[in-house]
């Protein structure tokens, strides 16, 4: 059986020794941020997930949630029923991402259009310099 992490030392986010990146590595996947948003709403079947968050593969989507299971943030139940069913839900410790994931959420929207006029006008400069 694997042994859980132990922090050997205060956590440091900047320290790149400290498992809390592995932890942070998670959440680094623009598939678990939609899938945390549509879970925090509430449980969802598999379909009902694949169809909330959109152009996911089912592959994509499958592995994804396996390893947010894996990770203890979504609880996966299964039905003893014909057909299966199985439903996804956010575990407590999932429900802490919560909040900070609305927040980043909630910055993109505000942002987006800020971020594009920049990233137009560094392809524009390239562009330029390219052509000199």
């Amino acid at each position: 059986m694997l042994e859980p992490k132990r922090l050997q030392y205060p956590a440091d986010i900047l320290n790149p020794q400290c498992p809390s990146r592995q932890a942070l590595e998670i959440l680094a996947n623009k598939w678990v941020m939609f899938i945390i948003m549509h879970l925090a709403k509430g449980t969802l079947r598999n379909g009902q997930l694949k169809r909330s968050v959109g152009d996911v593969s089912q592959k994509v989507l499958t592995e994804t949630l396996r390893r947010l299971e894996d990770s203890g943030i979504v609880q996966r139940t299964v039905y003893a029923e014909v057909p299966p069913k199985v439903e996804y839900s956010l575990t407590e410790l999932g429900h802490t991402l919560v909040e900070p994931i609305m927040v980043l959420g909630k910055w993109s929207e505000e942002h987006c259009e800020e971020v594009f006029a920049c990233q137009a006008a560094a392809l524009e400069e390239k562009e330029k310099a390219e052509a000199s």
